[in-house]
Formats: structure tokens, C-alpha cells, sequence
């Protein structure tokens, strides 16, 4: 199953996609505004599905937004989850961490306002503020059950499924104040989508993931790559937290991001960053000027 939100003739729908990707089906839910959160926790109450309300849509013929287009809490972030990324990155400012990625994931959060839809603009801050903008296509995880000290081995029972997202990210509002959250949490840095795929429908922990820069293949990287996997990350990030129905946690990203080349390959106005993942879906959003 795929839960999606989408905006037709400026009304707000959610609902679910057909089988082939082709067609949404609007359910009958109290605010759309909320996107799949309501499905997600009457599932996981053990409810079924709202009836559905309203004609049947062509996808392309709507806006598809967030499938989560204003979530709960902040987003719990992974970084440096694959070797390769973690070896371009060595070779960087980040060269003197003294964080042991063998031992423990780096997890650091988005605020809610930086999510965005699949095919949303992404405002580029003013030169003031940063000027190396760059992009980190990532496998996010949506709970769909509640808990707290999480086993790695009931991990899989609370993850409801998954989603596409773009850690956008300032990198030299990053380094220069030493933590990473600032540089994370711009508005819009987050683009999400298309859709939720139940976990059912996918096996993430063994698919591919790719990221192209106005159609050049910057990223190309298996989710079974990882060093950290998803029943780890759940159990980490479970340590003392309760984590409820409709949290995400993005898995991190592969090498191939622009702060990795020689020189560094930041990103500029008008260009378009496609994210797609085997069995999930793609997001493909523009960056512009504010």
C-alpha cells in the first residue's frame, strides 16, 4: 500500500495510490492538512482505513505534497551511514571527528519546517547566510508503532514503512558552528515523497538508491551498504525516547555528495536534484534563489 497528500483545484486530499502507480484514491479524513499521520495512527490503534471520499485522480493531474507535509516532531537524522560517504568525507573539514562510526551512528534532527513535497522548490538561502549548498539522497523510515528501547530484533515490527527525502544541507553554516543541526534546518531542506510505501511492499534493506544533478548521476548505492541498518538506527534512536506513529528517520546517504568532489561541487540556482529509490519512488525538486 501507498499513502499519499496531494493538492487538486486547491483543496488538500489523502489517500492511497493504485497498485501501478497511476491513480489516488481520497479518503475520508477530518484535516488533510496532516497528510498520512491520521492513517498511520489509526493503523497502528488497530483501526482500518477511512472510506473513500471523492473521484478517483490521475497522479498526474494533481500536486502531490508530503506524504507528511508538517510533521509531529523533528526528524531524526543519520550521518555518515555508508563507508564510502564516510571515506569522502575524511578527506574533508570533518577529518578531525572524533566520532567512532564504527561504534555508534551519528543522529542529528530537522525541524519540521524544512519538509517540502516531492517536486517543491528548494529556497537557496542569500550569499550572506551560505554558499555551499548541497544535497544527500536518503531512505527515510516512518514509524508506525509506538516505543521505547526498541530490540533490534522487534525493530521491523514498528516501522510502518517508507519514504524518499533530501538532506539538503548548508555545509559551511555546518562546519562553522561545529554541530550540524543550523546547517540542516533551513526551510525547505527537506523535500519528501512521493508517497509512504508500507513496508510489505519493499524490501529497503536491500535496495538501490540513486541521485542525479540536472541528469548526471552524482549517487548510486545500495540501502544494504549501510553501516549502520535500519533495525539499528530504530534501536538507537529508541534508547530512552519514545518514538510514535509517524516519526521518520533518515538512514543517511551514500558517497557521491557535492562537498566529496575536488573541488567541491556546491549546488546553483536553477538547478534540479532527482532522489529515486528502487520499489519506493522519486522526488525531483529545483533549486532557486529566495
Amino acid at each position: 500500500m501507498r499513502l499519499a497528500c496531494w493538492n487538486w483545484g486547491g483543496k488538500l486530499s489523502v489517500g492511497t495510490v493504485s497498485a501501478d502507480g497511476a491513480e489516488l484514491i481520497a479518503l475520508a479524513v477530518a484535516d488533510a492538512s496532516l497528510g498520512a499521520l491520521p492513517l498511520i495512527e489509526a493503523l497502528a490503534h488497530g483501526k482500518g482505513l477511512p472510506a473513500p471520499a471523492g473521484v478517483r485522480l490521475p497522479v498526474s493531474a494533481v500536486s502531490l505534497q508530503s506524504p507528511l507535509p508538517r510533521p509531529q516532531r523533528n526528524l531524526f537524522c543519520v550521518g555518515r551511514n555508508y563507508r564510502e560517504h564516510a571515506a569522502e568525507l575524511a578527506a574533508s573539514v570533518f577529518s578531525g571527528s572524533t566520532a567512532d562510526k564504527d561504534a555508534w551512528p551519528i543522529v542529528f534532527t530537522k525541524v519540521p519546517e524544512t519538509v517540502v513535497g516531492p517536486h517543491d522548490r528548494v529556497r537557496m538561502p542569500e550569499a550572506s547566510v551560505s554558499v555551499q549548498i548541497d544535497y544527500e539522497g536518503e531512505l527515510a523510515v516512518v514509524i508506525g508503532k509506538r516505543g521505547r528501547n526498541i530490540t533490534r530484533d522487534r525493530a521491523m515490527d514498528h516501522v510502518f514503512g517508507y519514504t524518499v527525502v533530501n538532506d539538503v544541507t548548508a555545509r559551511d553554516v555546518q562546519v562553522r558552528h561545529q554541530q550540524w543541526d543550523l546547517g540542516k534546518c533551513f526551510d525547505t531542506f527537506c523535500p519528501m515523497g512521493p508517497w509512504i510505501v508500507t513496508a510489505d511492499e519493499v524490501d529497503a534493506r536491500n535496495t538501490r538508491l540513486r541521485t542525479w544533478v540536472n541528469g548526471e548521476l552524482r549517487q548510486d548505492a545500495s540501502t544494504e551498504d549501510m553501516i549502520f541498518d535500519i533495525e539499528s538506527l530504530i534501536e538507537t534512536c529508541s534508547r530512552g525516547i519514545t518514538l510514535l506513529p509517524g516519526d521518520v528517520i533518515a538512514t543517511g546517504t551514500p558517497a557521491g555528495v557535492g562537498m566529496g568532489f575536488k573541488p567541491p561541487r556546491w549546488l546553483q540556482p536553477g538547478d534540479v536534484v532527482r532522489v529515486e529509490i528502487d520499489g519506493v519512488g522519486a522526488i525531483e525538486n529545483r533549486f532557486e534563489k529566495e
